[in-house]
């Protein structure tokens, strides 16, 4: 075939892929997710071994995922790689920090070969300790249209055949200066969608300091964990996965908005409650499904279901119970507690996503610092969630969060409290 034809049907096959995933990017509705695809779609557009993807936080770069083929190969199956939780700063120093304050493409052929008076450098102490040899490097920024800088996406060592690392080509750049500036929009939309979710997060935090962003965030990202374990474990097809992955992260988030119908004075209160004080505390899971009673999407539907069973225990102990839940009337805030209960729903009758969300939220209840309580020794957490398994939490859910355990410790250093 004559070369330029053949570069010619390439160029138009990449440019059709990348319009192809562009309308996959849009269908992802939570940020962090569309962050790991973005990268990996990135690296699949350019051929790229590894790769890292940024988010700009204040003057930070805040590394938030990290592929690398080579290592994975390396894990058990099912198994994610692991990757240090880093913040560099917007300047020269770096080739990611260049990349983000100048806002432009940064083309390294050689990583080890950085010219001397290149204003960039290269750190290797990443690929001492995981024993790997970064060479080409593509940054590109992630840059809104208003030009705003959202964030860096890098990728290493272009695969050029079998074994073999080359350099990034202008090609490679202009496909993923494309690539990236339509993952922006996608991007812009899903961090929106975080934001006004944890608006509405901030409303509860000013009734319940207990239900902070943080939170919400690390709650979330725990029950992703814990479910891609899960779903390993039951063969579920990838696309049926990361369709409920979305799904899954934002409505975690939500898990606990019911409790801006309770008392300030219930809520509140600095000592333990009255069992009657308690009753009504418990409606929160009934004032938070009915939130969702009109549901126009799959995401309201298991929304409704966290909200409601989170607090449904695997021996059919918890509460609110499987009974009709009448719709909420005015000022029926005293008495919600008082309707009679037929008995909690169990085992499977609780749904996945409520049986993930009790583990990973009573995780993070007992880990962390509270005005009302300093955190548990993290030994003593772990032995209190092996205890709970088969009475309050699901046994394969335990298995499946220890197994995850490696990543949910992740997801705590990038969502840490306030300081």
């Amino acid at each position: 075939m004559d070369p330029y034809k053949e570069g010619c049907m390439g160029k138009k096959a990449s440019l059709e892929a990348i319009i192809r995933i562009d309308s996959q990017l849009n269908q992802i509705r939570d940020a962090d997710l569309l962050l790991e695809r973005i990268l990996f779609e990135a690296r699949q557009v350019v051929g790229a071994d590894a790769g890292s993807i940024y988010v700009k936080e204040g003057e930070m770069l805040q590394i938030r995922y990290a592929q690398n083929d080579t290592k994975q190969r390396e894990l058990p199956p099912g198994t994610k790689l692991l990757y240090s939780v880093v913040k560099i700063p917007i300047n020269e120093q770096s080739i990611a920090g260049f990349c983000a304050l100048h806002k432009k493409v940064v083309n390294v052929e050689d990583a080890y070969a950085i010219p001397s008076n290149a204003p960039y450098s290269f750190n290797s102490s990443y690929d001492r300790l995981v024993g790997y040899r970064t060479r080409s490097i593509l940054a590109v920024p992630l840059v809104t249209p208003e030009k705003k800088l959202l964030g860096v996406i890098q990728v290493i060592n272009k695969k050029i055949k079998e074994n073999a690392v080359g350099r990034f080509t202008q090609k490679d750049e202009l496909f993923i200066s494309h690539f990236a500036n339509n993952a922006t929009v996608a991007l812009e939309r899903a961090l929106m969608t975080r934001t006004m979710l944890l608006r509405m997060i901030r409303m509860a935090e000013l009734r319940d300091p207990k239900e902070t962003g943080a939170h919400v965030n690390r709650v979330a990202g725990y029950a992703v964990e814990i479910y891609e374990r899960w779903a390993f474990r039951h063969n579920v097809a990838k696309q049926e996965r990361e369709k409920y992955k979305d799904i899954l992260r934002i409505a975690a988030m939500l898990h606990d908005v019911g409790k801006v119908a309770i008392s300030d004075v219930i809520l509140k209160k600095p000592g333990p409650l009255t069992p009657e004080e308690y009753r009504i505390m418990q409606s929160h899971t009934v004032y938070g499904a009915h939130l969702f009673d009109d549901p126009q999407s799959d995401l309201d539907l298991v929304a409704r279901d966290i909200a409601l069973t989170h607090h449904e225990n695997w021996d059919g102990s918890g509460y609110p119970g499987w009974s009709a839940i009448p719709e909420p009337a005015a000022g029926a805030l005293e008495t919600e507690g008082e309707q009679q209960r037929s008995g909690g729903r169990k085992g499977e009758g609780i749904p996945l996503a409520g049986r993930i969300v009790a583990v990973a939220d009573v995780f993070d209840a007992l880990i962390s610092r509270r005005v009302y309580k300093e955190a548990w020794d993290e030994e003593k957490v772990y032995e209190e969630i092996r205890r709970l398994s088969g009475t309050k939490f699901d046994p394969e859910i335990v298995e499946c969060f220890f197994e995850a355990l490696p990543h949910i410790q992740q997801v705590r250093q990038l969502y840490p409290d306030a300081s």
